[in-house]
């Protein structure tokens, strides 16, 4: 006849089957986070300019113009306020409605010099806001932005909302009939590579 070893069974203390839960929690909370984000990107991208625009319009301190330019006011400036035939130098990022960045003044080695009169229209209107010091988050609708053809090869696609947030860091007047070219700069009618042409 063979005989039965009992093996004694313990109890798993309180504290481990706490920490046992919790782990199981974060990471179901995780993972909800992180399919939401997800998803809110993506209704972001499916979601109509106009539409976002009339929301983000009920946000506190969200300024809409006449033409449809938004723009809040991050951090107030002092001074005179930049006008179309202005120099300034920025710092920015631009990004789509869905978040991802497209384009910053740091992916060129800091700040930007920019012609005010020479950039999308959006820009235009939104750095005759500002002034020096100033940090101002835009949002462009697609007819002050680059319209139904969209910019950079696709990186911008057609009638894509703009999100761009803009440092002030100085403003350059002109004397009235002057060009556009400075030393060492070449001729900045055209604004650089990357920075939203006119």
């Amino acid at each position: 006849m063979s005989s039965i070893t009992a093996v004694p069974l313990r109890a798993i203390p309180r504290a481990a089957l706490i920490a046992l839960w919790c782990g199981i929690a974060v990471l179901v909370i995780g993972a909800f986070l992180l399919a939401t984000q997800g998803t809110k990107a993506q209704v972001a991208m499916a979601e109509a300019p106009e539409a976002f625009l009339a929301r983000n319009a009920e946000r506190s301190g969200v300024v809409t113009m006449p033409s449809g330019l938004q723009y809040k006011v991050l951090q107030a400036g002092n001074g005179p306020k930049a006008t179309a035939q202005d120099l300034v130098i920025v710092n920015y990022d631009g990004q789509l409605a869905s978040g991802v960045s497209f384009d910053a003044s740091a992916k060129h080695g800091g700040p930007a010099t920019l012609p005010v009169g020479g950039l999308i229209p959006g820009w235009v209107e939104g750095l005759q806001q500002m002034n020096r010091g100033a940090k101002y988050r835009f949002w462009i609708p697609p007819a002050l932005g680059y319209g139904p053809q969209g910019a950079g090869n696709g990186v911008i696609p057609p009638n894509a909302l703009l999100v761009f947030d803009v440092e002030m860091l100085e403003i350059v007047a002109r004397p009235p009939g002057a060009g556009m070219s400075i030393p060492g700069m070449g001729n900045m009618d055209t604004p650089p590579e990357g920075m939203p042409p006119q």
